[in-house]
């Protein structure tokens, strides 16, 4: 799978995602993760690439040139108008479905704003998905690309070593993780639950998804009236009275 994403920030993404996980998969060529600066098709001898507003206001804009030109050179390298997205605060909230149904794509374009957003003429030419990973402002789109290309990676075959590590996670079934643990078995007084030493596979799972009920009804109950329960589960659990 290959991301590209266009920034005025390149070292930025580049050092925050070849690390870890996305470094060991970007060096097997399962991955490929390109910054592409916007200010080298500024055609002015500044590389400047915003302005002021129309209509006045504060801040500066994005200018339309210099982003619509980055997008036709990828465009014409690759082949094909990449599925692009514009990270910006109002778009569809980024959930863990978004994720599994991007990482279907071959190629995956990431749009940057700084300062006060982008020229509107040129999100309309070639933005295709505006998404949000939250309901907050950051001073650029880096960080919320970052975000997405990390969680989109995951679920990418062969990027995690244990497959099932992505399939069994938080928001699996709008359901969050069950509780981990480790050796030692005793650590600051608490015991790690008996269940877990036990070696019954099926009494294991039976406990981690009624831990990952009680969890996310806690901590999250809006997902749990989403979530995939049986009958009795919500009978039990009084998701109905959620």
């Amino acid at each position: 799978m290959k991301f590209y994403i266009m920034t005025l920030f390149p070292e930025m993404v580049m050092q925050g995602l070849h690390v870890s996980i996305l470094k060991k998969a970007a060096d097997s060529g399962l991955l490929s993760i390109e910054a592409i600066d916007i200010r080298e098709y500024a055609k002015n001898k500044h590389k400047q690439v915003d302005d002021y507003p129309y209509g006045g206001g504060a801040g500066m804009v994005m200018q339309a040139q210099p982003i619509f030109d980055a997008h036709a050179a990828l465009t014409e390298r690759i082949g094909r108008r990449p599925r692009t997205v514009y990270l910006t605060p109002q778009g569809t909230t980024f959930t863990q479905p978004m994720a599994k149904e991007f990482a279907k794509e071959e190629e995956l374009a990431f749009l940057c704003g700084h300062y006060e957003g982008v020229d509107e003429r040129v999100l309309e030419e070639i933005v295709t998905d505006y998404v949000s990973i939250g309901d907050y402002v950051l001073t650029g789109g880096e960080l919320a690309a970052m975000v997405m290309v990390d969680a989109i990676s995951r679920m990418a075959p062969g990027v995690l070593t244990n497959e099932e590590s992505g399939m069994k996670e938080s928001f699996e079934g709008n359901l969050l993780e069950h509780p981990q643990y480790t050796r030692p078995l005793e650590w600051n007084g608490k015991r790690a639950p008996d269940v877990l030493l036990s070696g019954d596979h099926q009494k294991i799972e039976k406990w981690r998804r009624e831990q990952s009920i009680l969890r996310t009804k806690l901590r999250r109950p809006d997902l749990l009236r989403r979530a995939d329960l049986s009958i009795r589960e919500k009978a039990v659990h009084g998701v109905n009275e959620i």
